[in-house]
């Protein structure tokens, strides 16, 4: 990490379906090697399937997925006196999302459906209806940092 400056945040261009940068950066994250009309494929192809299924929009279903896996806490490892102890700390907005996005992948990948359209269209539905393992890791994280709230004056 530069100690001289920080890094410029590069700008991305909205998606031209529904013109939202999220939707851009989910995009970004699921692609594989530069292969940016394969990601394309599976993220309209899971917002059809969403759209088909649930007879909603699914813009607002995949952002209501988003806010039910993103974490308000998270434990950070801090050391103090030779001893670590992970303290709870609030998780910055962009994180929030970056975190939220990720853990949506990740679990859509380790789903047994046949292709990945299958995989994504069910876990977003599932986190749009707050169960699913990307929730599941939500919580986890929360109560890892209820259950460290005793080392929140470590804070910093």
């Amino acid at each position: 990490m530069s100690r001289r400056h920080k890094a410029e945040k590069r700008e991305i261009n909205p998606d031209p379906k529904f013109g939202d940068l999220v939707v851009t950066k989910f995009m970004n994250a699921i692609m594989l090697h530069g292969k940016k009309s394969v990601a394309e494929t599976i993220v309209y192809g899971a917002f059809d399937s969403v759209q088909a299924k649930t007879k909603q929009e699914p813009i607002t279903i995949f952002h209501q997925a988003l806010e039910n896996i993103a974490p308000h806490v998270e434990v950070r490892s801090r050391r103090v006196g030779g001893a670590t102890y992970q303290v709870p700390v609030d998780v910055r907005p962009e994180r929030r999302q970056a975190l939220a996005i990720r853990w949506l992948i990740t679990a859509a990948r380790k789903r047994n459906e046949t292709t990945m359209v299958d995989r994504l269209s069910g876990e977003l539905m599932d986190a749009a209806n707050n169960r699913g393992s990307a929730v599941k890791k939500r919580e986890d994280t929360h109560k890892m940092a209820d259950a460290n709230r005793a080392f929140s004056h470590y804070r910093w």
